[in-house]
């Protein structure tokens, strides 16, 4: 079929292409991993009060050492804390003066907890949160975790962790509560939609390593992509997946991005390559007035003709890089949405080293689609909404009638016009 004749010469001669754009920058889950060479010196008194000639601002630090010294004379917890701890008690405060969720300063006890994130493995329950409406939500379970499998729903409300209300909980913190060794247990106190009462959800720990993507051809002749996370290896995966579409001699092809919270930048980037021209913009960094633009722009792969028939399905577990990728698509008119609002996480932060053991996540700039459609302020909009009363992925080889969404974009597929 004409359809394939650019993507099969393609594959023969660029298989190793989508691997090694990975090298080119290094994008987690929206972030933006800026180390810098030079740390930021350990403060104590002296040090402040000798430097102030070299921060441009008229604030008044007297209180700041008044509350100090009282700490020192009143306080009976004072000999309990050093005056490190302080200090990085002071940053975390000054970070959060932003009433910005997403910047957060990392202790060196933080720190690690976010380089096991990279590096993902790590014990827990396998699911990711975020702060949305000033409260702590799930953003998705990873699939067949132990979250997953507790029935943990995206769009869940964690009111306690254990018997540690979340109100005023960062997401770090909350995180480090959530996870723990193999074996062992935490409780989640949860509300969900449509639940006159919280209820309490019991969930052993397990290690988490998160999963990349799975392929299934249908007898109808839809072939699925079901993309999970955008790890350090979902791009050459995606190569793969593509090829084995191109090999099924099929034109339709769906994409399930529900419960995919995000992850590498230049794996949406180079998957969303797959179906754009040269140049064509696939998402903008927009950093206001601080900075002009940055434009990311597909690297010409452009396999596909106009006859695919491509469909995508998202709901409010699908965020940052499926945001962009999906967002890409539907800007292009490339593909069609279906499913309900996506999860809107579209800021971007650049971490810094601040000491050699702490770090600064701090929010630079906000995520636009092609048309210029700011993911972080309602998420995507999907060209056709439909709710789902179960959670997609629980559905068994998605069977008719339990998962609507899919009903829904199996529908458009075999009826494309």
């Amino acid at each position: 079929m004409i359809i394939f004749q650019k993507m099969l010469e393609f594959l023969k001669t660029k298989r190793t292409a989508s691997f090694i754009l990975l090298v080119a920058g290094f994008f987690i889950l929206g972030i933006y991993i800026g180390f810098h060479s030079k740390s930021i010196p350990e403060i104590n008194k002296a040090d402040v009060q000798n430097k102030e000639t070299a921060v441009t601002t008229k604030a008044d630090f007297a209180p700041f050492w008044k509350v100090w010294n009282t700490i020192n004379e009143k306080s009976p917890n004072a000999n309990k804390i050093n005056d490190q701890k302080r200090v990085y008690g002071a940053i975390s405060g000054l970070v959060g003066s932003l009433n910005d969720p997403y910047s957060v300063f990392f202790s060196p006890d933080e720190a690690k907890l976010f380089e096991d994130d990279i590096a993902g493995s790590f014990g827990g329950i396998g699911v990711e949160v975020g702060i949305k409406d000033k409260v702590l939500t799930v953003i998705a379970p990873l699939k067949d975790t132990p979250g997953y499998k507790a029935g943990v729903k995206p769009g869940d409300k964690i009111l306690k962790i254990d018997k540690t209300s979340t109100a005023d909980l960062s997401i770090e913190k909350a995180i480090k509560l959530i996870r723990g060794d193999k074996d062992t247990a935490v409780t989640l106190t949860i509300y969900r939609e449509g639940d006159k009462e919280p209820r309490e959800i019991k969930i052993v720990r397990d290690t988490i390593n998160v999963p990349t993507l799975d392929t299934e051809l249908r007898k109808d002749g839809i072939f699925i992509i079901r993309l999970y996370s955008f790890s350090a290896d979902s791009a050459r995966l995606f190569q793969k997946a593509v090829k084995e579409f191109a090999d099924a001699k099929t034109d339709k092809l769906l994409l399930d991005l529900r419960g995919n919270p995000g992850g590498y930048l230049d794996a949406a980037v180079s998957m969303a390559s797959w179906f754009l021209q040269s140049g064509k913009t696939v998402v903008t960094e927009d950093y206001g007035t601080n900075a002009k633009p940055k434009i990311h722009r597909s690297l010409g792969y452009d396999v596909f003709t106009d006859k695919l028939k491509f469909a995508i399905l998202i709901d409010g577990g699908s965020a940052s890089a499926s945001e962009i990728l999906a967002g890409a698509m539907q800007d292009h008119k490339k593909a069609k949405l279906v499913g309900t609002q996506s999860y809107g996480k579209g800021s971007v932060q650049e971490v810094v080293d601040v000491t050699p053991d702490t770090i600064l996540k701090i929010t630079v700039a906000k995520w636009l689609t092609p048309n210029g459609t700011s993911i972080s302020e309602k998420g995507l909009t999907p060209d056709y909404k439909v709710e789902n009363k179960k959670p997609a992925r629980n559905a068994s080889h998605s069977d008719a009638g339990e998962d609507p969404q899919m009903d829904k974009a199996v529908e458009l597929l075999n009826n494309w016009k």
